[in-house]
């Protein structure tokens, strides 16, 4: 499951080697026809490209982008379940709100890793395992994508 942060690198030609990185990742998740994102992921993606990188494209050409993700990748819809089990994720393992929700989605939907900026990359949580897959050290081929 892909986090908002390795979507958003994906279009951010500020720093090109995690923009290949990222786009290299993606790419291998599509041919594979698997992986997931979190409606949240969505969410936040629009945000960025509307507020945060520059030049920002019209909301026309951000909602094309968001329907292309739309096509590629299944989501994983935001449910009271996912809120409460983000609630725990913060309470019982420190983890930040939001970083919890992404958690939260990828265990309720039996994700077993989600590829992130954000998370100490290697860790487990609950069975979740994190995967920064902007770090040199990753390498694409060594996760089995699954849904």
């Amino acid at each position: 499951m892909f986090d908002t942060n390795v979507l958003v690198y994906s279009v951010d030609p500020r720093d090109p080697a995690k923009m290949e990185r990222a786009r290299e990742t993606i790419r291998r998740a599509v041919g594979a026809g698997s992986a997931a994102l979190p409606a949240q992921a969505l969410s936040e993606y629009a945000n960025v490209r509307l507020r945060k990188l520059r030049p920002a494209p019209d909301p026309g050409a951000i909602s094309r982008e968001v329907e292309r993700l739309l096509l590629a990748f299944p989501v994983l819809p935001l449910t009271g379940p996912v809120v409460l089990e983000a609630l725990r994720g913060v309470r019982d393992h420190g983890l930040s709100y939001y970083d919890a929700q992404v958690w939260a989605a990828a265990r309720l939907g039996q994700i077993d890793a989600v590829l992130s900026e954000d998370f100490n990359p290697g860790a487990v949580l609950e069975g979740v395992r994190f995967l920064n897959p902007l770090d040199p050290a990753f390498e694409p081929t060594s996760i089995v994508w699954s849904v």
